[in-house]
């Protein structure tokens, strides 16, 4: 391997609660490690959340390895309170971490992999993707897309309703970010909702910890062959936190189904009704953000890699982390991701040692 300053035995790409969880692990090999983020200071993707964002579970059930969330002031954390989470995370445990640096492409060498990154280039015997999705946003590419002469966002971009007030806002998206996002901005404006299939809403009481419970069943059935019946536990189902059972009782949780098309002043329905609109808000989920892999020729249109747990099949020395159930179960959620942690760390480690 070049002999540089900027050589290390692991390097993790992120710096959100994915990357955390890894390095939580690595501090106990001894191994020689940074972490690489792109973003200007700690907290991950939670920095860009809408500002009235919370988790889904409560603290106690939303944490890292190692240390628990504190308690939170309301029944969920907020935006607010997870990034605090995560910086004071990162402290704690002392993690190493450059920011802020962007890895513009990777390279496999014959004792490792070279980044590219926007401070130049730095080396490394095992690499560690936790990237997320939150780099990635998607929005189909629907006729007409780029004829829409108003206002078009994705929800990865919103912060907050004070510049929607008294517009005509089509919520596109009948995830918890259409439903949470519609609740917020028909208080000040005049919203439609779009979704592809009518929007299914999950029991008044059931929150992240009742979901994680039935996934962790429904995994362990999974490995057991075993049939679980969770129809009303959908894990796509929306969530009721509290904004969306407000906008329930204002009446406003109902779609108007799919549109085909959109025009340079609105969207042509279904039905070839035309209607007219100030703003768009995308509410339609993410793609990987691995980019920085496509040189390695592994990543799909999707950005997904094929993997066995969270090892990458078509490259040696290469783990990816917190992308969904595809690099580990739960492995996207903040309680969730530990276990893939510790098992990437393990594996990772008897492959340097070999």
């Amino acid at each position: 391997m070049a002999v540089s300053n900027k050589s290390y035995d692991v390097i993790i790409i992120g710096g959100g609660q994915s990357a955390l969880a890894c390095a939580y692990f690595l501090r106990r090999t001894g191994l020689n490690y940074i972490l690489l983020d792109e973003q200007q200071e700690p907290g991950g993707a939670w920095q860009h959340g809408w500002e009235s964002l919370t988790l889904f579970s409560p603290a106690a059930f939303s944490s890292l390895p190692g240390w628990l969330m504190p308690e939170s002031s309301g029944k969920f954390p907020s935006r607010a309170e997870a990034i605090a989470y995560l910086k004071a995370y990162e402290e704690k445990y002392k993690i190493p971490a450059e920011r802020p640096v962007k890895v513009e492409e990777v390279a496999k060498t014959d004792n490792g992999y070279t980044l590219s990154t926007s401070s130049g280039d730095y080396f490394c015997k095992a690499l560690i993707s936790a990237t997320g999705t939150w780099g990635s946003p998607f929005i189909p590419n629907l006729e007409g897309l780029d004829s829409f002469k108003g206002k078009q966002l994705h929800s990865a971009h919103y912060a907050n309703a004070k510049d929607f007030q008294g517009k005509k806002v089509l919520v596109v998206g009948g995830g918890n970010s259409g439903a949470q996002l519609l609740a917020e901005i028909s208080k000040v404006a005049n919203t439609v909702w779009s979704t592809l299939t009518p929007p299914t809403f999950l029991p008044d009481e059931v929150d992240g910890r009742v979901l994680f419970d039935v996934a962790t069943a429904k995994y362990q059935a999974m490995k057991e062959g075993k049939p679980l019946d969770t129809k009303q536990y959908d894990l796509a189902n929306i969530v009721m936190v509290r904004s969306v059972v407000e906008a329930r009782e204002r009446d406003v949780l109902h779609s108007k189904g799919r549109f085909n098309a959109l025009t340079e002043t609105g969207v042509i329905w279904g039905s070839n009704e035309r209607e007219d609109f100030d703003i768009i808000v995308w509410c339609t989920g993410f793609k990987y953000a691995t980019k920085h892999l496509d040189e390695l020729g592994i990543t799909d249109v999707d950005g997904r890699v094929i993997t066995e747990g969270t090892r990458a099949k078509e490259v040696a020395g290469l783990w990816l982390v917190g992308y969904g159930n595809w690099t580990g179960f739960a492995s996207a959620t903040l309680i969730g991701v530990g276990r893939s942690a510790r098992a990437t760390v393990n594996e990772l480690n008897e492959y340097l040692n070999h």
